[in-house]
């Protein structure tokens, strides 16, 4: 059964998705964060990694998909782990240092696979330089959601713990 944590912490990461479905500018999404606070805060690992990538590939399916889909998850999984370093360790230094290297881990690979799957650029150094070259002005974007949502998903949740303290994670709770 679903304790009152767990189910909290669903619907964060539910509400925080649907979010990709309003206005933003490019790349201003809740990806990175979400991945980031699923990793910090689900105690069991199966949730932390599928609730994530179940919400985004749900969201992909409405959005529309595209070929470089495996990258963007890639990165998820990868800042994943990067929220389980921070599991019992968040404040606002971890979450910043998350939030900002999560947001270059998804520049660096999601970049990658623009670069290796698609038609844009040439398969040369010069192919590979000009498409990181082009993502440039993309990655404020990036940086700006992740930090924005990270914020409002930790600080939001550590709020919540304070408020609720039956929301502390409690070692008897999944």
């Amino acid at each position: 059964m679903l304790n009152s944590r767990v189910l909290i912490l669903f619907l964060i990461v539910v509400l925080a998705a649907a979010t990709r479905f309003l206005p933003h500018p490019p790349n201003f999404t809740p990806i990175a964060a979400i991945a980031l606070f699923g990793g910090a805060y689900f105690s069991d690992k199966r949730i932390a990694f599928v609730l994530p990538l179940a919400v985004m590939i749900l969201s992909d399916l409405f959005l529309g998909l595209h070929g470089t889909l495996l990258f963007v998850y890639f990165s998820l999984i990868l800042t994943i782990f990067m929220g389980f370093g921070m599991r019992g360790k968040v404040s606002f230094i971890p979450v910043l240092g998350g939030a900002i290297g999560s947001s270059i881990l998804f520049f660096i690979i999601t970049n990658f696979g623009v670069w290796i799957s698609g038609a844009y650029y040439p398969k040369t150094l010069d192919g590979f330089i000009l498409c990181y070259t082009a993502a440039i002005p993309f990655f404020h974007h990036t940086l700006a959601g992740t930090l924005l949502y990270s914020a409002a998903l930790f600080g939001g949740f550590e709020f919540m713990q304070l408020k609720y303290p039956k929301l502390r994670y409690n070692k008897i709770q999944v």
